[in-house]
């Protein structure tokens, strides 16, 4: 505080950071040491007669006189010995100061008297008047930079605009420090609100200027708090979605000042609002996690915008608003399933999903010993032979289902395929309930048990593999997590959603499973009618690069046909739609394109990357990859894409998004004159605000900043102190000065203390 530090210079004499950068120093002649002899002597003759007095004294108010006398005594040696602070000082206009400006949005930001925080850039180094600028001219030449996503020199203010979209302090601390590496250079102020947002750690800048011992002075500018804001921090959503698919997005909105109100929580696509959900705001400070529900019906690259109505009285309304590029697929994904005997459930699974144009269930039911049903096939050799006995046949699937079927089955190498399918592929394991599944199935102790994300329990009848004697039926119902799963979402709301499931008909099930691993998250468990028990229902796990699900029930097929569901329901139909898209919903292609950022500002750099397998999902390193980018001009351009070498089957270019809009990228790969594939991904090219989220002044980076590099942290009410602390550096041309502290106003008040205790001491003992 600064009372306190007038109270300390008017004690001390000098500022507290005169001793935090000096060094303690005696300037007095050796004629001083026979003074120090004759005190000692002087102090032993007096403890001795203090030791030897008679009368009314006791011994330990000897020891307290003989210390108090002591003490002056001391501290009159300690005077005599001309103590002073030694400390480094630059030489009046011999060294550079460099003046870094924030150029970014946050800096339009009026939360000060209704004045925008770039006014005290003005007010502090545009007008000959400024004190501040005038105390730095007289001692440093000054050099101005201005940054925000990058740092350039400036002449002088004019050439601000405070429009930059990112603030990189990494970056502009590099530039500033290598700029003037070649001049004496006592230092590097800063002037920032201190939304350091980019992905660049400050951590080796800092190094890198602790190093050359170069402080930095920062100027914190902007409220530490707004009075009144609401920011929708963080959104979550899939990059890409097949058409016609249901989500479910987490949105984090914080508040301060709305305590308790009721806002309405809109999600648009491209302009049109499709889905609005009231939420009550939590107390300030506190985030709220808002999950609002809405159907992609539209395919291609779909803008989705999250957002609260800005409310009368805040500050910053452009952090209501968060953005996501979502690219909705309007395909068809295959899923293999694989029954092991006839019954209901394949039925009306497939009637469940026989018109979702997203999903191709293709069917491979046993009927009797090496004889197959085959439904859905593209042509007539799929599946001929039965299960897939190559990676090469297996793979070309996005989903596993794998019905009433025992382990036995399948080769050891199939079993092998499948948990390769999950962890190398990429793709999605169902297994469901039967008498032939799970341990009944004589899954336990084989590979695709570890793929599993239950424990399977040992069978009834020991994992043969002919269904055993357990059953039972459950009443099934959604978890905490399951309540607000896209999976087990079978309702318009969360409510609706946790209603119905407690209205469906109990299932039935052969298998015993009640834990999952460790990891794994369950969405549904089923209570047995005496209420004895809780099974799980489904639950899922990653393994690999892909999914695992369980699903152990064996009759999902009451949901629809039980006595109790009317005809019109679609419970049945939406659950089987959801569960299978989820599956299949981030399993990867041959090819997979990402990008740096999928919305950048005009100008910014994109790193593309792509990853390239081949048929059997092993890594290529010597494909040939191109990437073709096409504008918002609709003007293409061929970039060959490099091996990135440090990862196998990586490869990355980099392109520049120069005007705003929508860019196209489509990665080719090939090898040996065969095409491997081909994948698209997109980059919207727009002015972003990031700047006005978390948008506070934030002293604790300002702070490390100046600490980790010997500067000082300021505010616009201190800042005046500025140019006289940047004269005590060690950095630049400097000479080194001493300041008397013999005469500091703390040593004759603490002198007097001492004398005026000892008189009191003796006083109040009644020995004067």
């Amino acid at each position: 505080m600064a009372w306190l530090e007038s109270l300390f210079e008017f004690l001390f004499k000098y500022r507290p950071l005169l001793f935090e950068k000096g060094g303690l120093a005696f300037t007095a002649p050796w004629s001083v040491y026979i003074v120090v002899l004759a005190g000692s002597a002087l102090g032993a003759l007096a403890i001795w007669s203090y030791a030897g007095a008679k009368g009314r004294s006791q011994p330990a108010d000897r020891l307290v006189l003989a210390s108090l006398r002591l003490a002056i005594l001391g501290l009159i040696v300690f005077c005599l010995f001309r103590p002073v602070l030694v400390i480094s000082t630059v030489v009046p206009d011999r060294n550079f100061l460099g003046i870094l400006i924030d150029d970014s949005k946050s800096m339009r930001i009026a939360d000060r008297d209704e004045t925008p925080r770039s006014a005290f850039v003005y007010e502090a180094f545009g007008s000959e008047e400024s004190e501040l600028l005038t105390g730095l001219s007289e001692r440093f030449m000054l050099r101005f930079f201005r940054f925000s996503g990058s740092a350039d020199r400036i002449a002088d203010l004019s050439e601000l605009s405070f429009a930059g979209a990112e603030t990189n302090l990494s970056n502009a601390l590099d530039r500033a420090r290598r700029d003037l590496a070649a001049v004496p250079l006592a230092g590097l102020v800063v002037v920032t609100d201190g939304a350091h947002n980019s992905e660049t750690t400050l951590t080796e800048s800092l190094l890198a200027l602790k190093a050359s011992s170069v402080p930095v002075y920062t100027v914190g500018l902007g409220r530490e708090r707004f009075d009144r804001d609401i920011e929708v921090s963080r959104v979550e959503t899939p990059r890409t979605v097949l058409k016609g698919s249901s989500l479910v997005v987490d949105l984090l909105v914080t508040q301060t000042g709305f305590d308790g109100e009721t806002v309405q929580v809109d999600v648009e696509d491209e302009g049109r609002i499709i889905s609005s959900r009231q939420v009550e705001l939590p107390a300030s400070g506190e985030a709220a996690n808002v999950r609002v529900h809405f159907t992609v019906s539209e395919a291609g690259p779909r803008l989705y915008r999250f957002k609260v109505p800005a409310l009368p009285g805040e500050l910053v309304a452009q952090n209501n608003v968060q953005e996501a590029l979502i690219l909705v697929k309007d395909a068809r994904e295959k899923v293999l399933y694989y029954e092991g005997e006839p019954r209901f459930e394949v039925k009306f699974i497939r009637r469940a999903l026989a018109d979702d144009d997203a999903l191709q269930v293709v069917t491979l039911q046993r009927t009797a010993e090496n004889k197959f049903l085959r439904l859905d096939v593209d042509d007539a050799d799929e599946l001929a032979e039965g299960f897939p006995k190559t990676r090469e046949e297996l793979f070309a699937y996005r989903g596993l289902m794998l019905g009433s079927v025992e382990a036995s089955a399948f080769t050891h190498d199939q079993l092998l395929m499948i948990t390769e399918f999950v962890s190398q592929r990429g793709g999605g394991l169902l297994m469901l309930g039967g008498r032939r599944a799970f341990a009944e199935g004589g899954y336990a102790g084989t590979p695709v048990a570890d793929v599993l994300p239950v424990v399977l329990e040992p069978s009834a009848d020991g994992g043969g593999g002919g269904g055993g004697g357990f059953f039972v039926e459950l009443r099934v119902g959604p978890t905490p997590l399951g309540e607000t799963h896209p999976v087990t979402h079978i309702a318009d709301t969360e409510e609706a959603s946790i209603a119905r499931w407690a209205e469906l008909p109990v299932l039935s099930t052969w298998n015993r499973i009640l834990r999952t691993k460790p990891g794994a998250s369950t969405l549904l468990t089923g209570r047995t009618l005496a209420g004895s028990d809780r099974h799980v229902v489904l639950a899922y796990q990653r393994y690999g690069r892909g999914k695992a699900v369980a699903f152990p029930v064996q009759d999902s097929w009451m949901w629809q046909m039980h006595a109790d569901i009317p005809l019109d329901d679609l419970t049945h139909e939406t659950f089987w739609r959801q569960l299978l898209r989820w599956l299949v919903s981030s399993v990867p292609d041959r090819i997979t394109v990402s990008t740096s950022g999928d919305r950048v500002s005009p100008g910014a750099p994109v790193t593309i990357t792509a990853e390239v397998n081949d048929d059997t999902y092993l890594k290529v390193n010597n494909a040939e990859v191109v990437a073709y980018v096409t504008d918002p001009s609709g003007i293409q351009r061929e970039i060959p894409m490099e091996w990135s070498v440090e990862k196998d089957g990586e490869y990355r270019a980099s392109i520049t998004a120069e005007g705003e809009g929508l860019y196209q990228i489509k990665v080719e790969a090939r090898a040996g004159g065969e095409t491997l594939g081909v994948q698209s991904t997109y980059v919207r090219a727009a002015e972003l605000d990031t700047e006005y989220f978390e948008a506070e002044m934030r002293p604790s980076l300002m702070k490390r900043i100046a600490e980790e590099t010997g500067g000082r942290f300021y505010t616009p009410g201190t800042v005046r102190s500025l140019p006289e602390d940047v004269r005590y550096t060690e950095s630049g041309t400097t000479v080194l000065e001493e300041k008397d502290l013999w005469d500091m106003p703390a040593i004759f008040l603490l002198l007097l203390g001492l004398v005026t205790a000892e008189w009191g001491y003796r006083r109040l003992r009644g020995l004067v």
